[in-house]
Formats: C-alpha cells, structure tokens, sequence
C-alpha cells in the first residue's frame, strides 16, 4: 500500500507548523535524542502513573493472541502482554534507537522472550505487514508524533483481523480549569528542565508537551476511528482526564487494498 505524497502540506511540530514531508524526520530525531534516557524520564513525567495506565490497557487484551504494539519504543507494553500470556508480539517503532532500547532491555531482563517478539522499523502510516494479520494493535503515547493521524488509523484498521481490535493510550486535552492550570505549569515548566538535566535535550521535552496539546478531544478521535473503519469505538478517560483509552473493533472489509 503505497503513502500519499503529503509534500506541501502542513502539519503540527508542536506549535510550530512544518512541511509534512519534514515531520517524520523531526519525530525520529526527538526520539533518537531521548531513547537512552526514555523509561527514566517517563517515570518523571507522570509521576510513575505511566505504569498503572498501561497496566490497565493491558487489562483489555485477552491471553493467546497476536498483538502488533505501534510505537513500542522500549518494550513496555510488549513486556506486559507477554507476561501476561500473549503468543506474539511485533514491535513496530519509526525510531531505530528506540527499537534497540527495547531489544536490551528484553534481552538482559527477559532473554526468554525474544522468541515471541519481533522487531520492526516501520512507519505507522505505512506498515509492511499483510491485511488481517494481527488479533490487537495497539498505540501508547504514539499516535500524537504520527504525522496524518487519520492514514495511521486506517493502517491499523488494515492490518487487523475480522473481530481485531485496536487500543490507543494516549494523552487527552484537559478541561477542568483548576487542572489544566497545574498541568500546564508542569508541562511547561517543569518537564522541560527534567529534560535537560536527565536527558540533556530540553527542547524535545518542550515538544512532548506541545503535542499533547495539538492533540484531538477524545470524541475526535472517536470520529477519526469510525472513519477508518472501525467499530464499537469508544474511550476512557484516567486520572482526572489526564489520559484515555480509546478501543474499536474491525467488523468489516474497508475496500479492495485491504488484501494488499
């Protein structure tokens, strides 16, 4: 399935608008920058609440199945499902670096593993896998660096098998006042200076956090879901509407390409 050519377009970097053709490029900088220190500023970020979200996407995913995890970057949600009694996982990341951190990290904590993972370097918007290939997909804290959100859902929605489904963990925009006000300070303020002092790259701290805000309402992306295809869309939001998780269903056959 070949991508769309996207050149004079533009697009969210952040604040910043670019040309779309300049996007990927940028998100794999950011996150070739931070892979090393990536699990470390995670846990500074959110607290450690990082953790208890993706436990409970992990809750969704039923034992014995093929999960393709987009953006897997260091192994987190692989790990989890793995451990929890799933077949397979891919791991499909744009950033070579952050492959390679999830790759150690499986290999020096569970070499055992390895023969159920598989690791991709791959664009979400145009992945190299067969139509109906996979059980799950699921997105954690990705589908905000991707550049055409709506080509990554209907990717997603290709590659899933009649009944599969799709889970997205993703940051959301916060309405209540009171915390937005805390949340903003945080964000600009204080993840920033994490950044430099842990990963010593302030400014792609600076970006994380302006694209949680360029991001859709949960029921945008609701929309955005339905219009790839999917069903049964829904979402829950955790921690005071800090984050949520998105869920749909593939029940149909969008077109011919899908047995591309």
């Amino acid at each position: 399935m070949e991508r769309q050519n996207y050149q004079n377009n533009k697009v969210d970097f952040g604040f910043t608008q670019i040309s779309a053709d300049e996007k990927p490029q940028k998100v794999r900088e950011v996150f070739e920058s931070v892979a090393h220190n990536y699990d470390v500023m995670n846990d500074l970020m959110s607290l450690g609440l990082h953790r208890l979200w993706k436990k409970r996407l992990i809750e969704e995913l039923q034992t014995g199945r093929d999960l393709l995890d987009i953006a897997g970057g260091t192994a987190d949600i692989a790990r989890a499902y793995l451990q929890k009694g799933g077949k397979h996982v891919t791991l499909c990341d744009l950033t070579h670096d952050m492959l390679q951190q999830g790759q150690a990290r499986i290999i020096n904590q569970h070499p055992s593993m390895m023969q159920n993972l598989s690791f991709i370097n791959g664009d979400a918007e145009n992945l190299p896998f067969m139509a109906q290939q996979f059980d799950y997909v699921t997105i954690a804290f990705g589908l905000r660096n991707m550049t055409f959100k709506q080509q990554a859902l209907n990717e997603a929605h290709r590659v899933l098998k009649l009944g599969g489904r799709l889970l997205i963990l993703e940051f959301t925009p916060v309405d209540d006042d009171g915390i937005k006000q805390f949340y903003d300070w945080w964000s600009f303020n204080i993840l920033p200076k994490l950044g430099g002092l842990i990963a010593k790259d302030a400014d792609s701290y600076s970006y994380l956090a302006e694209s949680i805000r360029q991001f859709p309402k949960a029921d945008a992306v609701a929309k955005m879901m339905q219009q790839s295809g999917f069903a049964q869309c829904k979402w829950q939001k955790l921690n005071l509407g800090i984050v949520a998780i998105h869920s749909g269903y593939r029940v149909w056959v969008r077109n011919n390409n899908d047995s591309c």
